[in-house]
C-alpha cells in the first residue's frame, strides 16, 4: 500500500480569490466548491489539484516551501511575470541577488514563488509547474520518497528531490541551515489512500518510515488525519471518495 499525493492544501484568506489567481496563472478550471474551499483542477496527468480552504489568520514570515514556474524563453518568462501581476500578483524579496534571473513574486495572500529563467536543465520536462521547492532535511526527503513511492531524482550535498515515476513536478528540499517554522506552515501535502483499504493500516505504516500523529486522531474536514513527516511538517491522509 502506498499513499497517493491528492492534492496541495493552501490556508487561504479568500479561497475563490486565490483559487481564481492560480487559475487564471496556470490556464486551468476551478471546481467551483464553497465559500470555504475551492480545489483547481489538474490541466493534465500528472498535475496536482491544489485547494484552498479559509483560514482567518493571515500570512506572517516567508513560507518554507514554493512553486517554482519553468519558461521556455526570455518572452515567456516576461509573459508569465506580467500574467500573474494582473491577476494580483506583486514583486516580494526574499534575499534575491541582482544578477539572479529568476523572478520571485507573491500571490495576493503572500505566497512567494519564482518564475525561473530559459534553461533551466533540472526542470526541463516538469511542465509549467516545474518544481515544489521545500526548506526541509535529507532525511525528510527520503522519508517523502517511501511514503509516495517516488524515486530520488536528486541526492547530493543534503539535498534531495522526487519525482513521480509519470514525470511532472518535482518535489525538492534544499537541506540545511533551515529556516525556523513560523506556526502552522500555510502550504501542505493532502494524500488519499484508495477506496476500499485500510486507512489505519496506511498511517501505521507512514508512522513506520518516521511520521508522527500529533494530538491523537486529530482529524480534519472530509475524515482527514492530520499527521507530521520527520521535520514536523503536518500533511493529511484520507480515504479516497
Amino acid at each position: 500500500m502506498t499513499s497517493h499525493l491528492h492534492a496541495l492544501t493552501f490556508d487561504a484568506l479568500d479561497p475563490a480569490a486565490l483559487a481564481r489567481f492560480w487559475a487564471g496563472l496556470l490556464g486551468r478550471e476551478t471546481d467551483g466548491g464553497t465559500a470555504d474551499a475551492v480545489t483547481v483542477l489538474p490541466a493534465g496527468g500528472t498535475d496536482l489539484p491544489l485547494r484552498f480552504v479559509r483560514t482567518r489568520e493571515p500570512k506572517s514570515g516567508q513560507n518554507r516551501l514554493h512553486f517554482d514556474l519553468t519558461s521556455t524563453s526570455l518572452d515567456d518568462q516576461r509573459e508569465t511575470v506580467a500574467r500573474a501581476l494582473a491577476l494580483g500578483g506583486r514583486h516580494t524579496d526574499v534575499g534575491q541577488l541582482p544578477e539572479e534571473s529568476h523572478v520571485v513574486l507573491a500571490d495576493p495572500d503572500g505566497n512567494e514563488f519564482c518564475v525561473i529563467e530559459p534553461g533551466n536543465g533540472f526542470l526541463s520536462g516538469c511542465g509549467l509547474v516545474g518544481a515544489l521547492a521545500c526548506d526541509g532535511s535529507q532525511a525528510v526527503g527520503y522519508f517523502w520518497s517511501r511514503a509516495l513511492g517516488w524515486p530520488l531524482v536528486w541526492d547530493e550535498n543534503e539535498e534531495t528531490a522526487v519525482q513521480s515515476p509519470a514525470g511532472g513536478t518535482k518535489i525538492t528540499w534544499g537541506g540545511p541551515p533551515m529556516m525556523p517554522r513560523l506556526g502552522r506552515d500555510r502550504i501542505r501535502f493532502d494524500l488519499t489512500v484508495r477506496a476500499g483499504e485500510d486507512l489505519e493500516a496506511e498511517i501505521g505504516r507512514l508512522v513506520s518510515l518516521g511520521a508522527a500523529r500529533p494530538g491523537g486522531d486529530r482529524r480534519e474536514d472530509g475524515g482527514r488525519v492530520v499527521l507530521t513527516d520527520p521535520d514536523g511538517n503536518e500533511f493529511t491522509v484520507r480515504t479516497a471518495r
